[in-house]
């Protein structure tokens, strides 16, 4: 930030919206003080947290943001497995117009050299920073995480990092084992840390030099947790006995459903601890006993994360950031934990593409701090007594990760790139995604905060590649070549409907006259989306309305 906000408007309490960077009209005030950003990305996470209404899980940090921020109640990624949903809503486009569906290409050289919403920010002078799993790793991002296109300098990988999936953790035998369920002492394992504490400490060193810098910051910190294998200190599973585990409410294979919408989990299935269950393929299930421990772990590692995001904001804190910066905390995708009896994503449900989407906006979704206040100080989860915090505004209209891209550069007063046209292969600077900032305007106008739009007209769209009509080893993640049927679901307020058509790989091409099964589940009566309506009447009496 610059010295005349960071000297003289911050001090008198000037840095408002009057002033800064709130005033998304004023080019002048964002010239004189631009808000830098924090992009908090969350591996797996779905929206399991007590600002979502799960009273089982103490996620007291996130919650604590949550409360100043605006939240997306019903945001939902594009593809429900880590690459192809990172490239999407950091380039802003669809996995269609990325072109990626597994982890094997690099959108530069397979689709086109579109731009990131790191590489905007740089472009319009921040210093952009990037810690841990921000774009997944390998092929997808250029085994580079996108340098040095997105990134002022190279991304930090925390070096404990290539432990997560080796033997490491401690069985009933004794022997260390690459285990799905992997609760540690953290001393005892090597390096004596783990990559999300690792990653926590590096970014609050890069806030702490950005503090004094002339220039604003994009710092983006990828979390690993809750990703699989559950690898997070042994003490937090004390957070959720055993005994206090409920099981998923629906953990059967739903009657109605197409096996070319299943998925078989095989990644699970590849875990020492999971192998030893000697389970049926493909749709097992997994022991009542295991199923809790699953859960147990999964918990435990959404409040491991919890505790690892609120060292994190604390710091933000005490170097008294919290009233320049926007903060964005947003998870890849979801996660199925026994409903419909599926584990891990790889799905077009709910529970694999909803996701936790919140924005803080200094002196917009809050009131800037006073002079020594602390709007995010660290909150233990393993306090015996935590205050319930509810969200500072909800939004309850559908929302993509695609909007993530446009909204924060609108939030920091920066132009929002243009819709992309179609097709929109040869521009480098579109986006596919709605900007969200006339939810963070309403605030001004005195609306009641339960009439923003009508929820009604708010549509999103999810899809996933299938290798073929029924469960096999690679339905989860095909590679491309093996690509045959793609499943293209659109989410509304009402009902979600997915249809499976056949798919060329080599042309990227869907066929709509070429439907291999489809789904209708109606939101109302049927949340948990298990009796599939799509040859039933009323689904076809829908349907039949929805056709032009």
């Amino acid at each position: 930030m610059n010295v005349f906000c960071r000297f003289f408007l911050l001090p008198l309490g000037l840095f408002s919206s009057s002033l800064c960077g709130p005033a998304l009209d004023s080019v002048f005030a964002w010239t004189l003080c631009p808000l830098n950003v924090l992009l908090i990305i969350v591996d797996d996470l779905r929206p399991s947290l007590g600002c979502y209404g799960d009273k089982a899980i103490r996620s007291p940090n996130i919650d604590q943001l949550a409360s100043r921020s605006l939240l997306f109640q019903n945001a939902f990624a594009q593809q429900a497995v880590c690459a192809p949903s990172r490239v999407s809503f950091l380039t802003g486009r669809r996995p269609d117009t990325t072109r990626l569906y597994d982890f094997n290409s690099y959108w530069r050289i397979h689709a086109g050299n579109f731009s990131t919403i790191p590489q905007y920010f740089k472009e319009n002078g921040y210093v952009t920073m990037s810690v841990g799993k921000v774009f997944h790793p390998g092929i997808s991002s250029n085994y580079s995480d996108d340098s040095p296109y997105s990134w002022s300098f190279p991304p930090y990988h925390p070096s404990s990092e290539k432990y997560e999936n080796t033997k490491t953790c401690r069985g009933p035998d004794g022997q260390l084992h690459a285990n799905l369920l992997c609760p540690v002492d953290v001393a005892d394992v090597p390096e004596g840390t783990l990559p999300d504490k690792q990653s926590t400490e590096q970014a609050i060193r890069l806030l702490e030099k950005m503090k004094t810098s002339a220039s604003p910051f994009f710092l983006a910190v990828g979390y690993h947790k809750p990703h699989i294998p559950f690898r997070y200190p042994k003490e937090f599973q004390k957070l959720y006995p055993l005994e206090n585990i409920t099981l998923a409410p629906d953990p059967q294979v739903p009657a109605g459903l197409p096996p070319v919408a299943y998925n078989p989990w095989m990644d699970i299935r590849q875990r020492e601890d999971v192998q030893a269950l000697n389970l049926s393929v493909p749709y097992g299930p997994i022991p009542v006993d295991f199923q809790r421990k699953i859960r147990q772990s999964y918990f435990a590692s959404v409040s491991y994360l919890d505790t690892q995001v609120g060292h994190l904001l604390s710091a933000l804190d005490d170097l008294q950031l919290t009233n320049s910066t926007i903060i964005a905390f947003a998870s890849d995708h979801g996660w199925a934990l026994g409903e419909h009896g599926e584990w891990a994503k790889y799905s077009n449900f709910d529970v694999a593409t909803r996701v936790p989407l919140m924005f803080y906006v200094p002196g917009r979704t809050a009131p800037l701090p006073e002079a020594g206040e602390e709007l995010f100080p660290y909150i233990d989860p393993f306090d015996s007594v935590l205050e319930l915090m509810e969200p500072g505004r909800r939004v309850m209209d559908l929302v993509e990760l695609l909007s993530l891209s446009p909204t924060l550069a609108g939030l920091a007063g920066l132009h929002v790139p243009p819709r992309c046209p179609v097709p929109s292969f040869h521009v480098q600077l579109c986006r596919e995604g709605q900007n969200l900032g006339k939810h963070f305007q309403l605030q001004d106008l005195g609306e009641d905060p339960h009439l923003r739009g009508n929820p009604r007209e708010s549509i999103a769209y999810s899809q996933y590649p299938r290798p073929a009509d029924y469960p096999q080893w690679n339905s989860d993640k095909p590679s491309l070549k093996d690509i045959k049927v793609m499943g293209y679901s659109i989410r509304t307020i009402d009902y979600r409907y997915t249809v499976w058509v056949g798919f060329d790989p080599r042309e990227f091409l869907a066929n709509f006259s070429d439907i291999h099964a489809g789904e209708l589940y109606f939101v109302d009566s049927d949340p948990l989306q298990d009796h599939n309506m799509y040859n039933d009447s009323q689904g076809r009496d829908l349907l039949q309305s929805l056709m032009p």
